[in-house]
């Protein structure tokens, strides 16, 4: 059977409804069963609200409803959420409005760097998470044995050029020292994939494109208003049609394209069944190298002339001072100069009225 992506094109008055008939679309039921506990990890990049950054409110609230009418009990949804070394995840839930979805719907709420975290030895071969952490890697308990819906957002990347589902396993899966795996991002997204087929019941995916990110992804971009919503159980699949829609060949997208080839899912299009919106001739024409001042080092540090420094910078007591310097950047200077001014324009649209009504 091949793999299946739907999509609708939304409006803010029946979004939630929308979300439900693309779930549906997707054959969701056969493959997440209300007999597991089901987890709903919300993609939080910034903890300050920034169209099509991270998971909206309404991308969560549409799931936990389609679940809930469903049949799923509210005491078997968890909402998870993950924090970085640049941002709190604990303000992020609360400026993107997603514990007010949680505390609408009285359903459990965790944020995984609280949650017992247990060593992991995959079952699969690894490309690289074996080298890069050689003493084993740990996963976080909640995980084994559970149903896992992704709530990613359509958007650019600095590191992958687009991120999706496949992406938001990153925080996820990996601790504070996820940052070690950036110089092999592809590979890594490939072995979390493959890890996440061992530990899960069920996998699937919602992507919210009503706001979508074009640009030095995932904070400091261009947003616009698409109105798109895709879904799959298939990880590889909905990247592939999303990275599609913004103008990208998937197969030409490192982690797709190594994916596919490994047999976790599907990347070529012309082997993907797109149900609902006939999207063959969009092409929002993203970028595909946006930078920043702050990801041309990440560049330089990964990949460049400082590659040699790789280690002393990120993996020793010199490590804060790029967390600092990330803060001053994004925090500081780009969100109050340049930030603030397309959050309000998103925000005087009719997606950005819905945002404000939660």
């Amino acid at each position: 059977m091949s793999s299946i992506v739907a999509i609708v094109k939304s409006r803010p008055e029946t979004v939630i409804e929308d979300i439900h008939r693309l779930m549906e679309m997707a054959e969701y039921r056969r493959f997440v069963s209300p007999e597991n506990h089901t987890l709903l990890k919300v993609n939080i990049s910034w903890q300050k609200f920034f169209p099509a950054c991270s998971s909206t409110p309404w991308q969560l609230d549409g799931v936990v409803q389609a679940l809930l009418a469903d049949g799923f009990s509210k005491d078997s949804i968890t909402a998870c959420h993950n924090g970085t070394v640049v941002v709190d995840a604990k303000v992020g839930e609360v400026a993107n409005k997603h514990r007010a979805v949680v505390e609408k719907h009285g359903i459990k709420n965790c944020h995984l760097e609280e949650q017992e975290w247990i060593d992991y030895h995959p079952k699969a071969e690894m490309l690289v998470l074996d080298q890069i952490y050689p003493k084993g890697f740990q996963i976080p308990k909640p995980f084994l044995g559970t149903n896992i819906i992704h709530l990613p957002t359509m958007k650019t990347h600095v590191f992958t050029t687009m991120t999706g589902a496949m992406k938001n396993a990153f925080g996820g899966l990996l601790n504070y020292r996820r940052h070690w795996t950036h110089s092999v991002i592809h590979e890594t997204l490939v072995d979390l994939l493959a890890i996440q087929k061992d530990i899960h019941r069920g996998l699937f995916a919602v992507m919210d494109g009503s706001f979508a990110g074009d640009g030095p992804g995932p904070r400091c971009m261009v947003p616009s208003v698409k109105g798109y919503l895709l879904a799959s159980a298939d990880q590889v699949a909905i990247d592939a049609v999303s990275a599609k829609m913004m103008g990208f060949d998937p197969m030409e997208i490192g982690f797709i394209r190594i994916a596919h080839e490994r047999g976790l899912g599907c990347g070529d299009l012309s082997e993907i069944e797109v149900r609902g919106e006939d999207v063959c001739k969009i092409n929002f024409h993203f970028l595909k190298n946006g930078n920043t001042l702050a990801s041309r080092g990440q560049h330089l540090i990964y990949h460049g002339a400082l590659k040699p420094l790789e280690y002393l910078l990120l993996r020793t007591p010199l490590v804060p001072w790029s967390y600092l310097a990330s803060r001053v950047y994004h925090d500081a200077y780009w969100y109050p100069f340049i930030g603030r001014k397309r959050v309000k324009e998103m925000l005087d649209t009719p997606w950005g009225k819905l945002f404000e009504e939660y």
